[in-house]
């Protein structure tokens, strides 16, 4: 028997009029298909467990979405709008129930077979070029430069995207000092958040 989480009858209630119907009548669309899911929020909405992650929905200010976790394997030709099936404004917007069943199931059963989608891997950053003002102070800080030669492609990048987003000129002189400062000390531009 699945489960059903309190979290998402206050996320129901709380959502737009015309949205309360469309969600409630997804949420038991897929708990008919798939008997044993599991409810649960995830990143602040809707999601439905079973064997992984089997989909989730959302209520947005003007429509709502529904969308698989491996979607890509289970609706042909996904429609526009966020989700799998599309802008949903109203109920008439959904495919027929016999449809969204046989959808939820499909979900269910590649979940079961352990199925994966096979994802296209991102090609890498390009290096960013350092900027003259960074440059030119790395040249006066021996072991700033050191530092900042030793790290990684992307680490090197968050300083020079720190510094060259810097909004004015005396922010981007701020942030260059700190940079400097921080890279003597040997620390990575986010050295705070680091364990």
């Amino acid at each position: 028997m699945g489960t059903r989480d309190p979290r998402i009858d206050a996320y129901i209630a709380r959502s737009a009029d015309f949205a309360q119907p469309i969600l409630e009548y997804l949420r038991e669309v897929v708990h008919t298909a798939c008997p044993k899911v599991e409810e649960t929020m995830k990143w602040s909405m809707p999601h439905f467990m079973y064997e992984g992650m089997l989909g989730g929905m959302a209520a947005h200010k003007q429509h709502c979405s529904f969308g698989f976790w491996k979607g890509s394997l289970i609706v042909d030709q996904p429609k526009e709008g966020m989700g799998h099936l599309g802008t949903i404004r109203s109920l008439a917007d959904l495919p027929p129930k016999k449809v969204l069943i046989g959808y939820v199931k499909k979900a269910a059963k590649l979940n079961e077979e352990g199925i994966q989608v096979k994802r296209t891997p991102k090609a890498p950053k390009k290096p960013l070029p350092v900027p003259d003002d960074l440059a030119a102070a790395l040249k006066r800080s021996k072991q700033a430069r050191t530092t900042f030669e030793g790290f990684s492609p992307s680490h090197r990048r968050e300083y020079i995207e720190w510094i060259t987003e810097a909004k004015t000129d005396a922010t981007r002189e701020r942030r260059l000092a700190t940079t400097i400062e921080w890279l003597e000390e040997g620390k990575g531009r986010h050295w705070k958040y680091q364990k």
